[in-house]
């Protein structure tokens, strides 16, 4: 039996009770340990759908891999990519240790019934945007892993530190294509405005809704999955970028941006919420398309999952002990 999975007495109240203590305490949670159903589905929730992101996440700039201006800038492109895969993997392995298979979890991917990240469901229109996203989508998930490196439950927060170490290498990578583009030709400076104008917004929603409208952080922050609230997080992204923009001579592009004094803090105008939900249901740009290709994908490498695993069972048969004798 998995020992995460709910049993008569899971939700005893003394055990619920030393379980907050420890989270209060800052303990480490680790797969064997004891913790509420609603703690473990959370925990799958949230690392399935982060794993979903980064497979996902894939598809937009592997796009553009046979299309990248240079062969440094395509090694570079091909190793982010595979990097991203690996991201996927760790976390899909993290949901193992709840007690639940990853075949399961990518084919609710497949049928559509999961949810990633609503960002990847955006077209990549030119090269500036593969620096785009390394910039402010990388950096935007720097902002957010940075504090699950934290999390209270081990295998994700030990996922985190390395995924975390990659992700600020892409983010560098991509604020290199940002800065290239911002100081070379008109043409080029235009394609870098053009591409931040696209993802400023798209980047803001990824931290999730404002706090008055999240179903899940409190929650989570009460069992130290998540350290900081959505709001926090999306502002100290915010400020990190709007430095970083002007560093490199390109316009953030919000007319209500403005620097408070008071709280060292920029403030940004009303985010499109409407579009967010919009994308989240499924009806963005490339919704359809980003699962359509994910679909073929599986498909296409069933034979591959087939090899592995015949080859698997023959090494395992060679090595049993009944074999051996």
């Amino acid at each position: 039996m998995t020992p995460n999975k709910a049993d008569p007495v899971a939700e005893d109240p003394t055990r619920l009770a030393d379980f907050e203590a420890r989270i209060a305490a800052g303990a480490t949670i680790e797969p064997k340990d004891w913790m509420p159903e609603r703690y473990r589905k959370q925990l799958v929730r949230m690392m399935s759908q982060h794993a979903h992101s980064e497979v996902v996440g894939m598809l937009p700039e592997g796009n553009w891999i046979t299309r990248a201006p240079s062969l440094r800038r395509k090694m570079s492109l091909l190793a982010k990519v595979q990097d991203e895969a690996g991201h996927g993997l760790y976390i899909y392995c993290g949901t193992e240790t709840l007690g639940v298979d990853r075949h399961e979890l990518i084919q609710q991917l497949l049928n559509g019934t999961a949810k990633y990240s609503s960002i990847f469901n955006y077209p990549t229109l030119t090269w500036a945007d593969i620096g785009a996203i390394g910039w402010l989508v990388d950096g935007a998930a720097i902002v957010n892993q940075t504090m699950l490196a934290k999390a209270s439950y081990g295998p994700y927060a030990r996922a985190m530190v390395r995924i975390c170490k990659e992700e600020n290498f892409h983010k560098r990578q991509g604020f290199e294509i940002m800065a290239t583009l911002a100081s070379g030709t008109r043409e080029q400076k235009r394609m870098a405005q053009d591409a931040l104008d696209r993802w400023w917004w798209p980047s803001l929603m990824m931290f999730g809704p404002h706090d008055s409208q999240s179903s899940n952080s409190d929650e989570l922050m009460r069992w130290g999955v998540k350290r900081k609230s959505n709001d926090e997080l999306r502002q100290r992204f915010i400020n990190l970028s709007v430095a970083q923009a002007k560093a490199i001579d390109l316009v953030i592009p919000d007319p209500q941006l403005a620097y408070d004094e008071q709280t060292e803090n920029w403030t940004v105008g009303p985010i499109d919420w409407d579009e967010f939900w919009r994308v989240v249901k499924g009806n963005g740009p490339c919704n359809r398309e980003r699962l359509a290709a994910r679909r073929t994908a599986h498909a296409d490498g069933e034979w591959v999952r087939v090899a592995a695993a015949t080859y698997a069972a023959k090494q395992a048969q060679r090595e049993s002990p009944s074999e051996a004798a």
